[in-house]
């Protein structure tokens, strides 16, 4: 029996099999639905006529400490490609090991970080052979579901937009090598917008390029390779947000027209998103091209289809549009799933973050300030998520000063009041004079590692070096990692919590239960709170700020129970009383996406 013929690019068009190929692709990824969602997701991006997914790949979900790999459950990729191929989709694959994607340190894990000389993305020792661990444990899981083993995988992205940070001439063909060395015989491509084209080739790999408008992008492609067929890897259609700027969208018009054009010249397309999903927990990533922007829990993307799964007028104009393009009827999409808005919860209890120290798993101490990455904890692996709070004693007032050293914001107590706010604008605050010891605690917020750009390397989070205190460096802290990892929340469960009559100590967590019959997917919604961390059930669904746009936190049904469910909400400075639910989501405002933001961005 002779070997199947994967893709081919040997003239200006693609070949599957032999024949030729178009490739309509869409991004949906993983960690980003859950898992009980992925087969509506799946069957509608079909619907639209749509034959390719596409996908990324998470190393710092799969490897969350040094040697330990999940891959099952909500991570499970290899059931997830699998059901691809049986909906009759095939399926490019981009395993990294960086994705970018809007995710906490464009997928790299945070315990790279303990490593002081590391540099990511080159051929440093120490990133290659975290990398090539890594890929002994993710490669093999691919292989049998390539195009020549009978499974769905037709294309594998080496890295990913290199050329916009190449820092090492090696590293590329490092990477494809790691590939080919485990078995992947798959059809390699690279995928650069069009700065990073020129610094992003690696010889025997075809070039893709990202784009949202038609602006020489494609031609410039063209040139750089004749005679081989064209590739939207990215086609952006719509774009990402960061708290306290306004919710973007793209219209769906605009997009159309674009797609028209680069399908009536036989370009092949993925667009990125076709259902953005969700950041749950605190995976969302971040912007420093100058100054820090943290990305929101939402990745909703203004895609074709919403967050939640809904079907946009994009949607509905794209599948029209599709339709003309192909050979045989597309499938009828699926009905739409039902979301309610539950009656709002009364908040009942709460219990102060002082109270929820005892429950902390690394309580930790030394003379100078440590990072999160370098705390001792899960294992020597360093803390990766969430907060770290760092306290000394202090025994005069002045002048405190964060040297900068504040990643990514503080909230700053004398004796657990607050008096002040640190982050990267606000590096100073005033400590009142008084003789007498008083205990100075700075809760710190990892607000999300930049996942694009130069300054990729330094991310480390927590306190990253000395804060003074009239110019003196402070000394003799107390550290407590609070990653609020779903066995921290159940924890919390055991301590007293009062009743909430009483005014609540601030910051605090807070407790209500939602009474469900039938669980069905909704929308949480926290008017006149102010910011923090929501959990149902254990749950991180992520981060709520009344900076916005984010308004609501999509809550997947598959995450409740007929019965009572418990809501707890970790508030950093001001509750209300009761939790709300919507059916739709609620941005605060909205903009068109600029050709100035590309600009600015790329």
């Amino acid at each position: 029996m002779s070997e199947r013929k994967g893709l081919r690019a040997d003239s200006t068009h693609f070949t599957l099999g032999g024949a030729p190929f178009l490739i309509l692709g869409g991004s949906i990824h993983y960690f980003r639905v859950h898992r009980a969602h992925w087969r509506d997701r799946l069957l509608k991006l079909k619907a639209c006529g749509l034959n390719t997914l596409t996908t990324y790949v998470p190393w710092n979900l799969h490897e969350p400490e040094r040697g330990v790999y999940l891959f099952q459950e909500q991570l499970d990729m290899e059931e997830y490609i699998r059901l691809a191929g049986e909906l009759g989709l095939w399926v490019i694959l981009r395993p990294g090991p960086y994705i970018c994607a809007e995710w906490d340190l464009g997928g790299l894990p945070s315990w790279l970080l303990q490593d002081k000389k590391m540099k990511l993305r080159t051929t440093y020792s120490g990133f290659t052979s975290a990398v090539n661990s890594y890929f002994d444990n993710l490669i093999p899981r691919i292989t049998p579901l390539q195009f020549k083993n009978g499974g769905p995988v037709i294309a594998v992205q080496v890295e990913n937009e290199y050329g916009s940070y190449a820092k090492d001439e090696q590293y590329l063909s490092f990477i494809k090598e790691a590939l080919l060395s485990r078995g992947i015989s798959e059809f390699l491509m690279t995928s650069d917008n069009h700065e990073g084209l020129k610094c992003g080739r690696v010889e025997g790999v075809l070039q893709t390029v990202n784009l949202q408008r038609l602006s020489g992008d494609v031609q410039h492609l063209a040139e750089m390779q004749p005679k081989k067929p064209l590739m939207v890897m990215e086609y952006w259609s719509g774009w990402f947000d960061v708290w306290g700027e306004p919710h973007h969208v793209f219209t769906a018009q605009e997009m159309i027209s674009i797609v028209r054009e680069l399908l009536d010249r036989g370009i092949s397309i993925n667009f990125y998103m076709f259902h953005g999903g969700t950041n749950f927990g605190f995976m969302n990533g971040a912007v420093d091209l100058g100054s820090y922007k943290p990305q929101t829990s939402s990745y909703d993307y203004d895609a074709p289809l919403t967050e939640s799964g809904d079907y946009s007028t994009k949607y509905h104009l794209l599948r029209n549009l599709l339709s003309t393009y192909n050979k045989e009827p597309i499938s009828e999409p699926p009905a739409v799933q039902s979301r309610r808005a539950y009656e709002p919860v009364v908040v009942s209890h709460y219990i102060s973050l002082w109270e929820s120290l005892q429950c902390a798993e690394t309580h930790f101490q030394a003379d100078d300030p440590v990072s999160m990455e370098n705390l001792p904890a899960n294992h020597n692996n360093g803390q990766s998520y969430g907060y770290t709070l760092y306290q000394t004693d202090i025994y005069s007032g002045g002048e405190l000063n964060s040297r900068n050293h504040v990643r990514d914001r503080a909230l700053v107590f004398i004796d657990r009041e607050l008096i002040g706010v640190l982050d990267y604008r606000t590096q100073k605050v005033r400590v009142s004079h008084s003789k007498s010891e008083r205990t100075l605690s700075l809760l710190v917020e990892n607000c999300g590692r930049v996942n694009y750009g130069p300054a990729l390397d330094n991310q480390q989070k927590g306190l990253v070096g000395d804060i003074t205190l009239n110019d003196v460096p402070l000394k003799k802290f107390s550290m407590y990692c609070l990653d609020m990892k779903t066995s921290f929340i159940n924890r919390l469960q055991s301590l007293k919590w009062m009743p909430v009559g009483q005014k609540p100590t601030y910051p605090a967590f807070f407790r209500g239960t939602l009474v469900v019959d039938q669980p069905t997917d909704t929308f949480v919604k926290l008017p006149n709170w102010s910011k923090g961390v929501v959990f149902v059930n254990g749950q991180n669904l992520g981060r709520h700020w009344s900076v916005g746009p984010q308004k609501a936190l999509y809550l997947p049904g598959p995450w409740l129970k007929s019965g009572d469910n418990e809501i707890v909400v970790f508030e950093e400075l001001k509750a209300a009383e009761t939790i709300h639910f919507a059916e739709n989501p609620e941005y605060s405002k909205t903009v068109e996406v600029s050709t100035q933001l590309f600009c600015t961005l790329l």
